[in-house]
């Protein structure tokens, strides 16, 4: 089997990483270079923010996510050299109007990784001494975990890269799906050029809509920006993620705190604006004060692949028996990229799935 996968974001990634291990023979295109956008923009939680806020289908994948990237990490880092850096950090989150969602949620799934206690401002102190003396009380995820994302695209890339059955095509811009009857029978890039291949795998994030009249569907997949902001503190300065707002902190081992972030409905625009970093940082000095002391040292924009409800279409078109989805993350490409992959590969070579593709079928694409 030959696939061609069209994007090279997270999920693009991962499904030639979950393709290539059971010896399909994988090409790789990107309109760039493999690994940028949304992917490297994220802040890397391994969890979707508030998950009671979310359809089960979302945290249904993001659960198996979390063991699949350790898995991943074990295998990749001693041929890579690059660890993924998964902390175990935890997680505060002071919202109060969502205190009783969050322990119900938690009690009524059981699942490990979002077991959580609400605790007062003394227990905050003893976990997170940095944390304001203004937010009395919290729901205290001990479970939750951060990845550090850019690592984990260039340790995967550089796997991929080494691998004899896997091919990159980047800085080629797929334009057009050449049919015949009731398959894609190639590719064409914008200079004219044809690619042959036995099945193509469509991963392109928050340009997927692009593809919508070639494939005589509605793919309702367009983009959200979102800004962050990075700070430089001592290693291991912050102890914890904290949340409040839709705002988040999270540390990294060598100190670096991410920060964000915004969400803006305005099309394919990549500009920062001044207004949205004054208003993360003010909501991230709420949380955590002693943060202003310390530089500001990048600031940058995503743009999130929104779909309805944040489920993403994963799985075959009915009417093109070649054409496989892997898009529509919106906020949790990261968290749920792993587990996407495994079930569009398991789906593709008719093997065991890990859940049920019902939530993620691109059938409902004709309704």
């Amino acid at each position: 089997m030959n696939v061609a996968i069209i994007g090279a974001g997270i999920n693009g990634l991962m499904s030639a990483l979950e393709l290539s291990e059971q010896g399909i023979q994988v090409h790789i295109y990107d309109q760039q270079q493999a690994g940028l956008e949304a992917s490297w923009a994220g802040g890397g939680i391994l969890s979707p923010m508030y998950p009671w806020r979310y359809p089960q289908a979302v945290n249904t994948l993001a659960k198996h996510a979390k063991y699949l990237y350790h898995q991943w990490n074990e295998k990749l880092f001693p041929i890579t050299g690059i660890d993924f850096q998964i902390q175990q950090t935890g997680m505060l989150i002071f919202d109060h109007n969502d205190f009783a969602q969050g322990l119900a949620y938690a009690e009524k799934y059981n699942e490990p990784m979002q077991r959580c206690e609400k605790i007062s401002q003394s227990k905050i102190k003893n976990i997170n001494p940095r944390v304001s003396k203004n937010l009395q009380e919290a729901i205290f995820f001990p479970e939750l975990s951060n990845i550090r994302n850019p690592r984990v695209l260039q340790s995967v890339i550089r796997y991929l890269q080494k691998q004899p059955n896997v091919q990159f095509h980047e800085n080629i811009k797929i334009s057009n799906l050449i049919p015949n009857k009731d398959e894609v029978h190639a590719i064409q890039d914008h200079n004219q050029n044809i690619y042959f291949h036995d099945h193509i795998v469509i991963a392109t994030g928050a340009w997927s809509a692009e593809w919508s009249k070639q494939l005589n569907i509605q793919l309702p997949v367009y983009p959200i920006q979102g800004q962050m902001a990075l700070f430089k503190t001592p290693p291991h300065w912050l102890p914890t993620m904290c949340m409040n707002k839709v705002m988040y902190l999270i540390p990294r081992q060598d100190g670096h705190i991410v920060c964000g972030s915004s969400m803006k409905d305005i099309g394919f625009n990549k500009d920062t604006c001044n207004d949205t970093q004054k208003n993360i940082l003010a909501a991230c000095f709420e949380m955590i004060p002693e943060l202003q002391k310390f530089p500001l040292i990048k600031a940058w924009t995503g743009l999130r692949p929104s779909s309805p409800h944040g489920i993403p279409y994963i799985g075959q078109l009915p009417h093109l028996k070649n054409v496989w989805l892997n898009t529509g993350h919106f906020r949790n490409g990261l968290c749920m990229g792993a587990a996407s992959a495994q079930l569009l590969r398991q789906h593709m070579l008719s093997q065991p799935l890990i859940e049920d593709p019902t939530p993620y079928s691109p059938n409902q694409l004709y309704i």
